[in-house]
Order: structure tokens, then C-alpha cells, then sequence
């Protein structure tokens, strides 16, 4: 049975479990207390040297970073309209993934992790300004698209979905953007969709 590494509160660990589930694939939750520093120690370090969550277990395949997760589930478990395999298609939806690992991560997660978990080395005022770029972007980029890509959920919807629908976390009023609201809705009507804290 596949194993998954996470924290509950944590946006990365929650996109895994979230395909997961949309996929219907069993798999063991194993918490990783990060308050404990339990992703520090020696025993956790021996199996992911970054001492980040998610990590992923399945078999003999250990594999670490969520965006990289989604990838090997979609091409693993799930079909093409998760994870396209022509070069185009392919490369749109990577995209989004390149996305969610800089504007999305500069912006609402960077200030969830501010105002929610006291990061303080973050600039704030930065992440607020990136929220506000890449939520302008999304929302006019929803006006006309009903999903990211293809007009289908597909893992640019999972991977971009957490940190944009828990942005109020980080003191960001997305009431500004309706097409984002109409959006995190609808991934919300998934068949298999899962919340977390917060959603």
C-alpha cells in the first residue's frame, strides 16, 4: 500500500491526498509533526534528506516534492485526463505546476505561512503583492475557462487548488476574485473530493 508523509495543516501534503482520493487509491496517512521538528530527525532524514512533507512511498519508489508526486500518480494510476502525454498538452499543464512552485508559493502560501504560522523571515508585503498578481491572473484567466487546462480537471487544478483556496489564511480577501471563487467551488463538486482544515 502506498504510504504518504504529510501534516495536516500542510498545503503540499493536502494537494497529494487530495488526487489520491480523487483517484480512489488506498494508501496509509502517516502524520509528521512538524511542531515536533519530526521532520528533522534522524529516522525521517533517512528517508527524504530535504526534511520536507510530502513524501511519498509505493513500493520501491520513494518520492519527495508534491508537484513531482502529482506527476508520478497521474501517469501511474490515473489516465490522460489527468496528465496529457502529447508534447503540447503536456507542457500546458506543467506549466501550471511551474505556477504553483513560484507565483502561487511567492504569494499565498508565502503569506498563510506569515500570519499562520509566524514565518517571519517572510517579507509580507511582497507575498501580498504576488497574491494579488497571480490571483488577477487566475481570475482572468477563469473568466473564460472553466478548468486551468482543457476545459477538464486535470493536475494543474489539483496542484494550484490549496494555497489559492486557503488564501485567507495569509489575510487575502478573495472576495476580489468571483471567477476563482466559482472555480475553487468547483473542485469542491469532484467526484472523491476530500477537505482539510481550513476549507
Amino acid at each position: 500500500m502506498i504510504k504518504l508523509y504529510g501534516h495536516e495543516m500542510s498545503g503540499n501534503s493536502y494537494k497529494v491526498r487530495l488526487f489520491l482520493e480523487l483517484l480512489g487509491i488506498d494508501y496509509e496517512w502517516i502524520k509528521v509533526d512538524l511542531m515536533k521538528g519530526e521532520h528533522k530527525s534522524p529516522e525521517y532524514l533517512a528517508l527524504n534528506a530535504f526534511g520536507q512533507v510530502p513524501l511519498l512511498i509505493d513500493d520501491a519508489t520513494k518520492l519527495a516534492d508534491a508537484q513531482a508526486i502529482l506527476v508520478y500518480l497521474a501517469r501511474q494510476y490515473g489516465d490522460e485526463q489527468w496528465l496529457p502525454l502529447d508534447a503540447l498538452p503536456l507542457a500546458q499543464v506543467i506549466r501550471w505546476l511551474s505556477t504553483t512552485a513560484g507565483e502561487v508559493r511567492q504569494g499565498p502560501e508565502n503569506a498563510r505561512l506569515y500570519h499562520l504560522f509566524s514565518a517571519t523571515s517572510i517579507n509580507i508585503e511582497r507575498a501580498h503583492q504576488k497574491a494579488e498578481y497571480i490571483l488577477t491572473q487566475l481570475d482572468q484567466h477563469l473568466r473564460i475557462h472553466t478548468w486551468l487546462e482543457f476545459e477538464r480537471a486535470t493536475i494543474a487544478d489539483v496542484a494550484v487548488f490549496p494555497y489559492v483556496a486557503l488564501a485567507r489564511d495569509g489575510k487575502i480577501d478573495l472576495d476580489a476574485y468571483p471567477s476563482v471563487l466559482t472555480w475553487i467551488d468547483r473542485v469542491k463538486q469532484l467526484p472523491g473530493y476530500t477537505s482539510m482544515a481550513g476549507l
